[in-house]
């Protein structure tokens, strides 16, 4: 009788513990079903950009709305949320997320920007080619020499974009993390008053 009494609890631990985190890292039905239900019944979010498939993306996240952070996992647009968050350092914090999606990053990029968003893409050969000079002239410096050459960008980075969401809105280093996966982005930056998501497209 005693071992019954004491494996009662523990039972009822364990299950509580494991409903919990199927809750945790899954859909949030609770919040998502209704809203979920009306953006599949009118076909919106039929596509699967883990498969490349990104055609309806942005017409399911503009149906989603307000609920596309919280709820795109429930459709299959983005992947299963992590609560693993990372630490708040004292400046920033910039974190590589685990599953970037490249297609619905683009998908929801191009054309005009959400009002909460400013998206900007710039060619990383521009960027590489600063680095290379600034790398180039430091290097003559320290050997020395008086000739000087700098060096022109290279053309395996000419047609490859770096494009950087902005959000609007002052977020948590949670929202700012969740956004940025729920985006398909590649990694994003935190500080205390602004968030920004990075993809190469």
């Amino acid at each position: 009788m005693r071992p019954a009494l004491f494996l009662c609890p523990v039972l009822i631990s364990l299950l509580f513990l494991l409903s919990g985190l199927t809750v945790i890292s899954g859909c949030n039905k609770a919040l998502c079903a209704s809203d979920v239900s009306k953006c599949l019944l009118q076909g919106l979010c039929q596509c699967r950009p883990s498969e490349g498939n990104c055609l309806c993306c942005k017409e399911c996240m503009l149906c989603l709305s307000s609920l596309w952070e919280e709820c795109c996992d429930c459709v299959g647009m983005c992947n299963p949320r992590n609560y693993s968050d990372s630490p708040a350092t004292s400046k920033s914090t910039v974190e590589e997320l685990y599953r970037p999606i490249p297609s619905l990053f683009r998908a929801l990029t191009e054309g005009d920007a959400p009002i909460n968003m400013m998206v900007v893409s710039f060619p990383v050969a521009e960027e590489l080619s600063h680095h290379e000079n600034l790398v180039s002239f430091l290097e003559t410096l320290d050997s020395q020499s008086h000739k000087i050459s700098l060096p022109g960008s290279s053309s395996v980075h000419d047609d490859a974009l770096c494009t950087v969401v902005y959000f609007d809105d002052c977020v948590s280093i949670r929202q700012c993390k969740q956004y940025c996966e729920s985006m398909g982005g590649s990694k994003y930056r935190w500080f205390h008053n602004a968030c920004y998501l990075v993809s190469d497209s």
